[in-house]
């Protein structure tokens, strides 16, 4: 059936906003020539776009510079503000910036394990409103959080989990309070991964893939046809639970222990470099005894394991099999290669990212021993990747996630269409 009048100016109106968030400023003409629309029909869309304060003149082009057709009309980026939250088990980072992304202010500030969850919340909301003065904001339009745990698709909340600190899910309902007129949205930490590396990162080439998160824990980000899937109870990518070979137990419901965790944490990275030979960074042996501060520990040791092994040993084609880097290398992509084939025989991905502190530090001397090994171990052809975002890719994940749900609000006026603004 064809379009109504307004679907077909709806239409027209996000395709005018999507190539001037893409291309910056444009003239009549230019938006003309780009979309393929008549020229009465970009002058109805750019006077209905401008008196819904979406866009305005922002300069002239042209030899004259003078004129109708000289004017360029850009994206009101002030329209709207929005903040970005990482949440972490040591701490929170923030980021506010306008409508199209433009980050204006950010910041950190570490929570101590022992704090309580009231001083934890106040600071963490003490640092959001210092970030939003500092960027100038009046006030935030939507705010996205990132934060480790499942997410109830039913509710949107973050559900209880166990061995995550309880100011986590005390902040969501702290900020919704404190900032009554924005929207507030929570997403896993390896989801917002996940959508950072297909817009901005590793990923994208690629509207199937899967995210590996190897950081403290282990965790998985399923994009299919370009959609993030969830799952029925939001635990889409619990991949810590994965039952593996390799491991003494069996996981249980409240558990990973057992699981593909237990071959793939942090933990259970510095445990293999010492069974290889890799020397243990000084102090970090004690810092496995327990704690916040003793988990942060653990991973940085084993980040930077990780990363010496791979500089120490090279290419697979080149590494001495003598060699601890080496032999470490190739253990840890053993591990590795039986959750990642897991993850391909059931979904067919065709890219899997190593993403996480970890993953990210193996570099490409990691990424191509898994692959050489899931070559092995399946038909299906996958590439392993290495992520590119790094320690930002939870807080851009969530920015981006924000910047969404505001402008599918405010783009285009009247009625909305069935798909979301894409950045």
């Amino acid at each position: 059936m064809p379009a109504s009048p307004s679907t077909a100016r709806a239409i027209n109106d996000r395709l005018a906003l999507r190539l001037l968030q893409q291309e910056g400023p444009l003239t009549a003409g230019q938006l003309k020539q780009l979309t393929g629309l008549s020229r009465p029909t970009v002058a109805d869309l750019v006077e209905r776009l401008t008196a819904a304060g979406l866009i305005a003149v922002v300069g002239e082009a042209g030899e004259q510079r003078r004129g109708p057709n000289a004017k360029v009309y850009g994206i009101v980026a002030d329209r709207a503000h929005l903040a970005a939250l990482d949440v972490r088990t040591e701490g929170v980072a923030v980021a506010v910036a306008d409508l199209v992304g433009r980050v204006l202010a950010e910041a950190s500030v570490p929570i101590a394990g022992d704090m309580g969850t009231g001083p934890a919340v106040e600071q963490a909301v003490t640092l959001v409103e210092r970030v939003v003065k500092e960027a100038g904001a009046d006030r935030l339009h939507t705010v996205g959080i990132g934060a480790p745990g499942l997410i109830d698709p039913s509710s949107g909340e973050l559900r209880d989990s166990s061995g995550l600190p309880e100011w986590h899910r005390r902040l969501v309902a702290t900020l919704q309070e404190h900032l009554p007129e924005a929207r507030v949205s929570v997403e896993n930490e390896t989801n917002l991964a996940a959508l950072a590396e297909q817009r901005d990162g590793a990923a994208r080439d690629r509207d199937t893939f899967v995210l590996l998160w190897l950081g403290h824990g282990t965790g998985a980000a399923v994009v299919l046809d370009g959609a993030l899937r969830r799952g029925a109870s939001g635990g889409t990518g619990e991949i810590g639970f994965l039952p593996v070979p390799g491991t003494t137990a069996l996981p249980s419901s409240t558990d990973c222990e057992g699981g593909f965790h237990s071959l793939a944490s942090s933990a259970a990275v510095m445990e293999l470099a010492a069974e290889c030979g890799v020397p243990v960074e000084p102090g970090q042996e004690a810092s496995q005894a327990g704690g916040v501060r003793a988990a942060v520990g653990v991973v940085r040791g084993a980040v930077a394991q990780v990363r010496e092994a791979g500089a120490a040993a090279g290419p697979p084609e080149e590494h001495s099999p003598a060699g601890p880097a080496g032999r470490f290398l190739d253990a840890l992509a053993d591990r590795l290669a039986v959750g990642v084939a897991s993850v391909v025989a059931i979904l067919d991905p065709g890219c899997v990212v190593l993403g996480g502190e970890v993953g990210q530090a193996g570099g490409e001397e990691l990424a191509a021993r898994v692959q050489d090994r899931i070559a092995r171990m399946t038909p299906l052809p996958t590439e392993v990747r290495t992520a590119t975002l790094g320690g930002g890719a939870v807080l851009r994940g969530a920015l981006l996630t924000a910047r969404d749900r505001a402008q599918e609000e405010l783009f285009p006026p009247g009625e909305r269409l069935p798909q979301p603004f894409p950045g």
